[in-house]
């Protein structure tokens, strides 16, 4: 199989093709028939279970399968970006990665650096928005008025700051326009889903070695005023309401009343069974990844040549490339009991706007890396290259301010239960 290259890239880029597309089939890593663990999501009193399922279409005929969401499109971008994050820390990928720096925060966070591969919104998050660029609000300092300005007709300055902001989409909410901000369609979908599922059922039980069990009212548990001991029987160390009454021990989820040991953990829990969110079944699954190079050629560079247009559609191109490449050597661990196995390593097919069958070609991290060196280079000759100095931003006061008090209010709201 050829595998893919710089200049085939372009080529296709440059309107030869409508968009890239993998297809990898996976099965749980237990092997056929293993349960594995989908996403749930919040359902009404009528619903079965958990899970996104409906019925598709399957091998273009008109067999139908019941499938189940085992990763949306939301989750599957975050992954990418992960695994494109990844490469960048690793020093293998050379991209522009904005970021906001939280090492001198006080303690604020648990963030050492939030980059915009994982901000919500992309560089067009309230994070960035309330950071500071050498002093200045982000959105007062030239890198923050061009990206306020950047459209999908004039996009050269988000590409320069924030590319994958232009493969993944983005939508310029926050900023000074607000609801009008400029939009930016992904261009980049992506999908895993199981095929004929069949839903299960999960069991749950505790058995207490030491036999704890109801106490008596007298005995209640309270919340302790000290965090280390968390919970108290003295009433007099327990933390207190707003009336002075001292707090029982009370956690979401277990059963009994407040104040009895299930409350701290302790005790028996009844063997029971979960029928609404306990597993499928699937006799296989499909990730499914579409580069639109439709959506990209859609993105203009005002006051440019058509040669520069297509550089900047060619390198963002080469990332969503990388992205395929890179997320598959970081596995296909969804959540906890949703290990997924692939049957056969990453492969790309050009799909030409005629119908005609696409040309397959092969990828790999090493090959995506030079790729994507080599689309850079390409934008940088033609006179749009992207920001190569490191674009480090802090936190605002304000901003550490408001996530202090959050996380005061949260541990108040926490210890009174």
């Amino acid at each position: 199989m050829p595998q893919l290259t710089f200049d085939r890239l372009r080529d296709a880029v440059a309107g030869e093709a409508v968009a890239l597309r993998s297809r990898m089939i996976l099965q749980p890593v237990g092997g056929e028939g293993d349960k594995v663990f989908p996403p749930t999501y919040a359902v009404d009193g009528r619903a079965d279970h958990k899970y996104a399922v409906e019925e598709r279409q399957v091998g273009g005929g008109d067999r139908v399968s019941t499938t189940v969401l085992l990763d949306s499109v939301a989750s599957q971008a975050n992954r990418a970006e992960l695994a494109l994050l990844d490469g960048w820390e690793r020093g293998e990928l050379v991209f522009p990665v904005p970021y906001v720096d939280f090492s001198d925060d006080g303690g604020a966070t648990d963030y050492e650096k939030l980059t915009v591969l994982e901000a919500p919104h992309r560089l067009a998050d309230a994070i960035f928005r309330d950071s500071l660029l050498d002093g200045t609000l982000f959105r007062l300092s030239d890198a923050g008025r061009a990206i306020t300005d950047a459209t999908p007709r004039n996009a050269v300055d988000l590409f320069r700051y924030s590319p994958t902001s232009l493969l993944f989409g983005m939508w310029d909410s926050t900023g000074p326009k607000g609801g009008l901000g400029s939009k930016f369609q992904r261009a980049y979908v992506s999908e895993i889903v199981g095929f004929e599922a069949k839903a299960g059922k999960k069991v749950r039980s505790r058995i207490d070695p030491l036999q704890i069990e109801r106490v008596a009212s007298a005995d209640r548990v309270y919340n302790s005023k000290d965090r280390n001991e968390v919970w108290t029987d003295d009433p007099e160390q327990a933390e207190c309401d707003r009336k002075g009454a001292p707090i029982h021990a009370s956690r979401a989820g277990t059963s009994g009343e407040a104040g009895q040991p299930s409350k701290i953990n302790h005790g028996n829990i009844v063997p029971s069974i979960d029928a609404q969110a306990g597993g499928v079944t699937i006799s296989s699954a499909l990730q499914t990844t579409v580069i639109s190079l439709a959506a990209l050629r859609r993105l203009r560079c005002k006051g440019h040549s058509r040669e520069a247009e297509t550089a900047l559609h060619t390198a963002v191109a080469a990332l969503g490339v990388a992205a395929i490449a890179y997320q598959y050597e970081m596995d296909f661990d969804l959540r906890s009991r949703c290990l997924l196995l692939p049957t056969h390593p990453p492969e790309l097919e050009l799909l030409r706007r005629d119908g005609s069958p696409g040309e397959v070609v092969d990828v790999e991290r090493a090959s995506s890396a030079r790729i994507l060196r080599e689309a850079a280079a390409y934008a940088a000759a033609v006179g749009i290259g992207w920001q190569t100095d490191e674009l480090r931003l802090v936190p605002a006061p304000k901003l550490l301010e408001l996530i202090r008090s959050s996380r005061k209010v949260s541990e108040t709201e926490s210890a009174a239960g």
